[in-house]
């Protein structure tokens, strides 16, 4: 019987994501090739080599858990990431070329594996040790995942072992070359491949930056993670921050312990200058089994991710898992593709695919959040935040370092993307979930509505508050005027709507146009109109009911409260129809004199929700209100106070655990939370003192109840009505 891979065994940051990263960036290159560089670009150069290859990788990895910490990441890592920004026809066009290089990566690993056993048994059969390893690989991976990473940390004692046998090596005096002769430019004699004809940085950096790409690693395991959010941005750095170390010691020692003739002439160096050579042997089988296994595990998570999405033919199958969670058939897929490579027995010609690969999804996950930022929707809030500049050098580095590698094949590479994209455009395929093109055509056609001053209802993760303000006394207007703005702002839109009767000398058009042009120079787009008619509910609704049909229709009413105000003849019809039409909606009632205060806390008020502490994407009439708690902080730098008063001490800790849970998919750092036990009226008034008191609310909403939460809070109070078209968790 199968059961969801989310009842799989879950991982932790440590075995989940740092241990299989940091084990493929500590991989073959670092035993086999390091001293070469080291010997060809010398010791200042190699530093250089190494610190431009962790600076790209570096960006793409900030930017990889800028996404991370916004979105609910399924499984398939990169894929998964791009597929939920740019949509399942970009996420495919780069998940199916990285899926089959991933494959080919394996088979290099496997091969990598056959060299170094062959450095102990020369003796063996080369295809007979390809297969052993192979059978190894897809046994360990596909009784479990679990598995795999028990086998990785077996795996990481050896690497370590061998590293300290470098150590002892250099306690051992090993280091005999002083440091001022050891910190210089290398001359670039070449490599014995082409008689030491000579080389250059770049071709130096070509060999080395493949050793930095296996950021990914962790990231391919999204689906079968305790917490992405935080275990792929955590694990990931850590991997990078210590496997940076390693390498930066590893060339001074290698530097200060061989001869220049020596590195680029004995690939072999790092073997012979340790103080035990065969552990070292060991490091090297244990890199390039561990970075198979990672790949295998990862590309097999790949692959069943897109089954899933229905992006290949037979994704049914491809989708189908195991008892205990496992995608086996993906990783009999993943065998059978490996095998069939592994018969090539030569993958020089397509190896640099491999890496530019890697580079292509770099250039895209950088592509994401460039995109996510310039959108400035308020959907993207990521819990881990980053500089502007770091996704475009990302970018910008990984394009530069396709092209250095191979120019040739970059070309090809790209052209290999965009056919799949092609082909994958024409499938029409059904996203199951709403990505990022959403706010980016939401963006255009709003650049272009703003030409027109139409609107249009949004989407959920293009969410905006877009305000319809009805008017009949200017001065409540002004007065509300900052109140107004710091909602709004700086993405959102304000409708000045005019009531008053039919007049041929009012002021009213010239006040509402001076009052829209004073938020448009604060940067809120806003536009005005004016319904002639002597009942205010009326004009209200009447209002609402032909801007459904808008370009962009208003998405909230914002109603002011005020002392000459009818409240069951024009403000509760107004409620009613707002709910009717789906339209949020906002009663504000200002204190008579603390008014909005120092505008530093904003207490949210949520219902008790006794028997239903699920927490899916609908949460019932608590949307808008954070949503709107959300701006109103983000404008005052103020802080949120979610408060709970429940009935039943017994459901405190379900309580608890729902405003946790729900800060958390909110990405609401910092906010303060609370839970109350007894009655709701006499918590009111014992509850934290806040500049704005903010409250959930109905069509039986009293005029009562809203003068009692006033007095009570002592302080202004927003009574909100969701529409049922917004997300906090979006």
């Amino acid at each position: 019987m199968e059961q969801d891979l989310s009842k799989a065994k879950k991982f932790g940051t440590f075995g989940g994501v740092f241990t299989p990263t940091l084990l493929t960036i500590l991989g073959v290159i670092m035993y086999l090739r390091m001293g070469w560089v080291v010997g060809n670009a010398g010791l200042l150069g190699a530093w250089l080599v190494i610190i431009i290859s962790f600076l790209i990788t570096l960006c793409t990895a900030l930017s990889m858990s800028a996404i991370t910490t916004n979105i609910r990441i399924g499984a398939g890592g990169a894929y998964a990431i791009i597929s939920q920004s740019l949509g399942l026809e970009v996420g495919g066009s780069l998940g199916i070329p990285r899926y089959i290089s991933q494959g080919l990566a394996v088979t290099m690993y496997i091969f990598g594996f056959r060299e170094g056993w062959l450095g102990i048994f020369p003796d063996h059969n080369p295809f007979l040790i390809d297969i052993c390893v192979f059978a190894g690989l897809l046994t360990i991976a596909y009784i479990s995942a679990n598995l795999a990473i028990k086998i990785q940390y077996i795996i990481m004692v050896i690497i370590i072992a061998s590293l300290v046998s470098v150590v002892l090596a250099a306690y051992d005096g090993s280091m005999v070359i002083p440091t001022k002769e050891a910190l210089s430019w290398g001359s670039f004699e070449g490599s014995p491949e082409n008689d030491f004809e000579g080389s250059n940085f770049w071709l130096v950096f070509a060999v080395f930056f493949p050793a930095a790409t296996g950021i990914m690693a962790g990231a391919n395991m999204s689906g079968e993670l305790k917490d992405p959010r935080k275990s792929i941005p955590v694990g990931t750095l850590w991997a990078i921050g210590v496997s940076f170390v390693i390498y930066m010691l590893l060339a001074f020692w290698l530097a200060r312990s061989a001869t220049e003739q020596e590195l680029v002439s004995n690939y072999n160096i790092i073997i012979d200058n340790a103080y035990f050579g065969p552990l070292i042997i060991a490091g090297i089988l244990g890199a390039t089994f561990s970075s198979a296994l990672a790949s295998l595990v990862g590309s097999s998570r790949i692959l069943f991710a897109m089954g899933e999405h229905q992006v290949l033919p037979k994704s049914q199958f491809l989708a189908g898992k195991s008892a205990n969670g496992q995608p086996r058939n993906a990783m009999i897929v993943t065998g059978i593709l490996i095998f069939a490579t592994m018969l090539l027995r030569n993958l020089n010609a397509v190896a640099p695919l491999v890496t530019l690969f890697f580079l292509v999804t770099y250039a895209m996950i950088n592509i994401v959040v460039i995109i996510e930022q310039k959108l400035g929707l308020i959907s993207y809030r990521p819990i881990f935040k980053v500089r502007r500049w770091i996704p475009w050098l990302g970018l910008i580095s990984s394009v530069l370092a396709m092209f250095i590698i191979n120019p040739t094949i970059s070309l090809i590479t790209i052209g290999i993307v965009l056919a799949v994209y092609w082909y994958l455009s024409r499938q029409n395929l059904e996203t199951p979930f709403e990505d990022v093109r959403s706010g980016l055509f939401v963006s255009f056609a709003e650049w272009a509505a703003k030409h027109t001053w139409g609107m249009k209802k949004m989407q959920q993760r293009a969410w905006k508050p877009n305000l319809m303000v009805p008017v009949r006394d200017l001065t409540g207007a002004r007065g509300n005027f900052d109140f107004l703005h710091s909602i709004s702002h700086p993405k959102g839109s304000i409708k000045l709507l005019g009531i008053e009767p039919d007049s041929n000398d009012s002021t009213m058009p010239s006040e509402l146009e001076n009052l829209a042009q004073a938020f448009r120079d604060k940067d809120v787009f806003s536009s005005w109109t004016i319904i002639n008619t002597t009942e205010f509910a009326k004009g209200v609704n009447y209002g609402n009911q032909a801007l459904l049909g808008a370009f962009f229709r208003p998405n909230i009413v914002f109603l002011n409260l005020q002392q000459h105000d009818d409240y069951e003849t024009e403000l509760r019809p107004v409620i009613r129809e707002c709910i009717r039409l789906e339209v949020g909606c906002l009663v504000y009632q200002s204190h008579p004199t603390a008014l909005l205060g120092q505008r530093n806390t904003i207490n949210v008020w949520l219902s008790d929700r006794k028997d239903n502490w699920s927490l899916g994407w609908d949460i019932g009439n608590l949307d808008l209100s954070t949503l709107i708690a959300y701006k109103l902080k983000k404008n005052w730098n103020a802080k949120i106070r979610l408060i709970m008063v429940i009935d039943d001490e017994a459901e405190l800790k379900n309580a608890t655990n729902f405003l946790n849970k729900l800060t958390d998919l909110a990405r609401l750092p910092d906010t303060l939370k609370e839970v109350h036990v007894g009655n709701f009226r006499t918590i009111v008034t014992q509850a934290p003192r806040a500049d704005l008191n903010i409250f959930g609310m109905n069509a039986d909403l009293r005029f009562e109840f809203v003068k009692e939460m006033t007095q009570k809070t002592n302080s202004s109070c927003l009574f909100v009505k969701d529409s049922g078209h917004e997300s906090i968790l979006a």
